[in-house]
């Protein structure tokens, strides 16, 4: 049995009603209020438009309106209030960082003082966030750690001759800003800001980047959560503030901890079904093999690294591995047995370069000139002598526009860094790049193992590039519930108009195919916008005379929760286990999928993945009230994390949002503003 605990915190207000002074005007930091609050008739002489007072929570003034206010009668407001004691309250502290961040939530940064370090200060960073009935019956703290911050002991003042330019994030007097965005009265102290130390800025200062570890990270929050708690909240003086709940943070009812469908993480494949992928694929066979061509792989690489591919990467396709790895003799299928799929190398196809910056024109100049053999299809497998992290090589944009030119070919591409090829760890990743040509030939490796229905789901992904102006969004169609998609698309985020057209386009075809649509299901990245984005939508259906479709909306979280946690106190590594979720919200829900199958599962620090939030909404309000249609929504979000095939590792998010993040991710580099048919048909991103 688990217990789970989230980490909110209720509480009841010290006392349930004060006098507020309320002003007319709106100024920064003041909280508004709507006029019937305070008045029983709207007042005269005042336009219509300014609907809303404002209160700085402090005394009167001179042409203040003192009213009292019962703050269960005005939650909006009130939250504002309790929002303003927790971030003066901890302004009371000495040495602490605290500001209301940009969803005016409370920032707290908390020296650490285990570290010490002779050029910077290295803070504990926690958000406060007060919310009323999400999950308990009445007010709530959602207390939150966001890992760590460094901030340089160097004021600007003693940084000659630096470019401002790089300073993103400064502490001046126990406040962060951003130093682009500064009042100028303090900007001109400079004594007294100090840089927060971005990745940059550490090469800029000699300070070693923080190592990224790949470990259970929940024994780790949860410890913090706690001593935050003890050393802060949990005193006379804060409880005199905000009167937290005796019991600490929340513990969610057993009858209340909700679990997916039995056999919900199962996949099918040739010869039976397997909740793993990797065994599934060598113990039950692929899917399915692609059978319409012809199959054959060539070679891209820098001419002195022939005989070094050979001896490694050519080695494993034909023959398998057979080398030790960590001193024990490791052995594994050949590509074309691992995937079940017949094929060949051309060895006439291959294009070699002989210099590294000049590699994509070289490279292009050979494409240029590709001719395939008919009824073939072919997979290019680049080994690329620059890694994809290398940024500032000349070349480094040479792994877009080799896969954007191979895809105007109609060809899938492999890109694998060559440093990586004679390392024992590439052992564990053989198995990744095989799944991944699987796909990009045309091949099924598994699918969901689950009943088909007649629904068309859509995936919504996003993605902006670092300094450019516009986000990018990716689509992905899957033309039933299985998990196999039909087709991608991309497009700038300010163009909902060709996002909606894409999507008619979907609809239209899968009605062609099937006849009718039971319903639409949009895995959106965000929370959709009723006037930008869905309503084009709509608007389309309508006009494909499919107005009565119903379209279901469920929005995933893109990134792993870490403003809501759940943990499992009976559990040593406290992570709750797969499938596990709770409701943390109106039809929004805490999903926990990961590969914790049953209590005593031994996991690898991988396979500890944080939770993911999911919230539903409907065209049709019956959809979203209905326990059953609920349950079987948050089924596919789960299920759908299980049709990743770029890895055999589980993944945390559904692929719907995950596959559409990776074309938006890719597409902005591309030379064409749009992708090809062939690259709207194909896994060429995975």
């Amino acid at each position: 049995m688990q217990q789970i605990q989230l980490n909110i915190i209720p509480f009841t207000p010290v006392v349930d009603r004060l006098t507020f002074a309320f002003y007319g005007e709106k100024h920064k930091g003041f909280a508004p209020i709507k006029w019937d609050k305070l008045f029983d008739t709207f007042p005269e002489g005042r336009e219509p438009r300014h609907k809303n007072y404002y209160s700085d929570f402090q005394p009167s003034r001179e042409g203040a309106i003192e009213k009292e206010i019962v703050f269960t009668e005005a939650i909006g407001f009130s939250i504002h209030y309790f929002r303003y004691l927790v971030l003066n309250y901890f302004k009371s502290i000495e040495g602490a960082i605290v500001f209301p961040n940009f969803t005016e939530d409370v920032e707290v940064w908390i020296e650490d003082s285990n570290i010490r370090h002779e050029l910077y200060r290295q803070y504990n960073k926690f958000t406060i966030k007060v919310q009323y009935r999400q999950v308990s019956e009445g007010y709530e703290l959602v207390l939150a750690y966001d890992g760590t911050s460094k901030v340089l002991k160097q004021s600007i003042s003693d940084i000659s001759d630096f470019d401002t330019e790089k300073y993103k994030l400064v502490n001046c007097n126990g406040t962060i800003y951003r130093y682009g965005k500064m009042p100028d009265d303090l900007k001109q102290n400079q004594e007294t800001l100090f840089p927060v130390l971005s990745n940059p800025l550490k090469k800029e200062f000699n300070v070693e980047p923080d190592e990224i570890k790949i470990e259970n990270r929940y024994p780790n929050y949860l410890d913090h959560l706690q001593s935050f708690y003890r050393i802060y909240l949990n005193t006379p003086a804060f409880k005199k503030t905000i009167g937290i709940s005796k019991n600490g943070f929340f513990t969610v009812a057993d009858n209340r901890v909700y679990q997916t469908s039995e056999n919900s993480n199962e996949l099918q494949f040739l010869e039976g079904r397997h909740i793993n992928p990797g065994l599934g694929m060598i113990l039950k066979k692929p899917l399915k093999a692609f059978t319409k061509n012809h199959v054959k792989l060539f070679f891209i690489y820098h001419h002195d690294d022939g005989e070094f591919i050979k001896d490694t990467l050519f080695e494993y396709i034909t023959k398998g591995w057979h080398k030790e790895v960590g001193g024990v003799m490791k052995h594994s299928k050949n590509l074309q047995k691992f995937i079940n799929q017949p094929l060949s190398i051309d060895p006439t196809k291959r294009i070699v370069f002989e210099n590294t910056n000049t590699l994509f024109e070289e490279v292009s100049a050979q494409l240029k000139n590709f001719v395939g053999t008919p009824n073939t299809t072919y997979v290019a497998i680049y080994i690329s002598p620059i890694s994809k992290t290398d940024k500032e090589h000349p070349q480094h944009s040479a792994y877009y526009k080799i896969k954007e030119q191979l895809l105007h070919k109609g060809i899938s591409s492999q890109v694998i860094y060559k440093d990586h090829l004679d390392k024992e760890e590439f052992y564990y990743f053989l198995p990744n790049i095989y799944v991944a040509l699987l796909a990009k030939i045309g091949g099924i490796p598994w699918r969901l193992a689950r009943a088909k229905e007649e629904e068309i789901i859509i995936g919504i992904g996003a993605f902006k590039p670092q300094g450019a102006a516009h986000r990018f969004l990716g689509s992905a169609f899957c033309f039933s519930n299985e998990g196999t998609f039909e087709g991608f698309d991309c497009f700038r985020d300010d163009e909902p108009s060709m996002l909606a057209g894409s999507i008619r386009d979907a609809v239209a075809r899968f009605i062609e195919k099937n006849k009718e649509a039971k319903r639409v299901i949009i895995h959106f990245y965000k929370e959709i916008s009723n006037k930008y984005e869905l309503q084009p939508i709509l608007v389309m259906l309508k006009g494909l005379g499919e107005g009565d479709i119903p379209v279901i909306v469920v929005t995933i979280n893109k990134t792993d929760s870490k403003e809501l946690l759940g943990f499992d106190m009976k559990s040593s590594g406290k992570m709750p286990m797969s499938g596990t979720y709770v409701k943390v919200g109106y039809n929004k829900f805490l999903l926990f999928n990961n590969t914790r199958y049953d209590i005593k599962a031994a996991l690898k620090p991988r396979d500890f993945h944080f939770p993911i939030k999911v919230s539903i909404r409907a065209t049709r309000q019956e959809l979203v009230e209905d326990p059953a249609a609920i349950a079987e929504l948050i089924d596919q979000v789960y299920q759908f994390s299980r049709m990743y095939w770029k890895s055999i590792s589980q993944q945390n998010l559904p692929v719907t949002t995950k596959y559409s993040e990776m074309v938006a991710e890719i597409f902005p580099h591309f030379e064409h503003d749009s992708l090809p048919e062939f690259g709207k048909e194909n896994l060429w991103f995975l």
